[in-house]
């Protein structure tokens, strides 16, 4: 059962102030300015060799927001379950002696944001690094909701000061940041994929995540974005949700290519690019669209690797910065 649940759970947030307010009475009797940090929170990765795509956004991140503290997080309860695991392989750590600390120790959002708070940072901003606003990012935003909404019978012990919650790179609801523009964005970075695509004479495919519990009709948006603005054949399918692959297989007939450039439209490019799109099994989508008569050509490349990508979260962050209060 995951941790973050909808709404303002009374035990949850009980819990936590159980366990924040101890460090925090500590730290209010101290003058001076009060101390920032950004949690960076991404759904993650348990491929070593797909880490730069965070790592990069990190980078990014980092570059603009000099003299701040940057942590990461993984929201995924699985990914981090098999990085606990590897903290006590040392055979495994000395065979990916390059994956940062960090990573190895990552946490979710709420063990980052308690850790930061007990450190003395009162100001938090917390950067989505998920694609749409859908479940996980829900579950993200519910759980800052929760932390926001902490009290203490005297103003000064309250753990935090200010917390902010930077959009996914597609947007949230809302009329303060429409999303179409986000989607609009989003399509201006994907420029270089494009540019590949046609000088292979190739329709241009992307394997989105999506979500079987959330409308994944953002995908289809964008999609029909790309193919307005680029007037080529560009196809977007989830592994889950909609369109799937028959609805992109489906659009490809009626495309005319034969030839195919997929890349996974995701932050990273690790256990379902490496195999639910570019492997030999047959349920594989470089299989299944070569037995339809296709020429596919895969290239395993996470989003956050784009600078262009990249700096859609930076964006986003320091908008969420600017912001009075924290949206919704």
């Amino acid at each position: 059962m995951k941790l973050f649940c909808k709404g303002a759970n009374i035990a949850l947030l009980f819990a936590l102030t159980l366990m924040l307010a101890a460090p925090a009475m500590a730290g209010h009797h101290k003058k001076g300015p009060t101390k920032k940090a950004i949690v960076l929170a991404a759904f993650g990765t348990s491929y070593p060799q797909a880490l730069n795509s965070i790592l990069n956004i990190k980078s990014k991140v980092e570059k603009a927001n000099p003299g701040v503290p940057v942590k990461l997080a993984f929201t995924s309860d699985i990914i981090r379950g098999i990085w606990q695991k590897r903290q006590n392989d040392t055979a495994w750590q000395k065979a990916n002696a390059g994956v940062p600390k960090e990573i190895l120790y990552v946490k979710n959002p709420l063990a980052t944001i308690a850790n930061l708070q007990n450190e003395g940072y009162e100001d938090i901003a917390v950067q989505s690094l998920h694609i749409f606003a859908g479940e996980e990012f829900a579950d993200l935003e519910s759980l800052m909701i929760g932390l926001r909404s902490i009290r203490a019978l005297k103003a000064r012990f309250v753990p935090f000061k200010r917390m902010r919650l930077g959009r996914p790179a597609l947007g949230m609801p809302g009329d303060v940041y429409p999303y179409l523009d986000d989607i609009a964005a989003g399509v201006a970075a994907l420029k270089g994929d494009v540019e590949e695509a046609k000088k292979m004479d190739a329709a241009l495919v992307y394997m989105g995540h999506g979500n079987d519990f959330y409308s994944t009709g953002i995908y289809a948006e964008l999609q029909r974005e790309m193919q307005v603005t680029y007037k080529y054949p560009i196809f977007v399918g989830c592994v889950e949700g909609f369109p799937n692959f028959n609805d992109l297989l489906a659009a490809l007939k009626l495309s005319g290519k034969k030839n195919i450039l997929m890349k996974p439209f995701m932050v990273v490019a690790g256990d379902h690019a490496s195999n639910d799109m570019a492997g030999d099994e047959d349920d594989s989508w470089k299989v299944m669209l070569t037995k339809a008569g296709y020429k596919v050509k895969t290239e395993l490349r996470g989003l956050g690797s784009l600078d262009a990508w990249a700096d859609l979260y930076v964006k986003h962050l320091k908008d969420a910065q600017s912001q009075t209060h924290m949206l919704p």
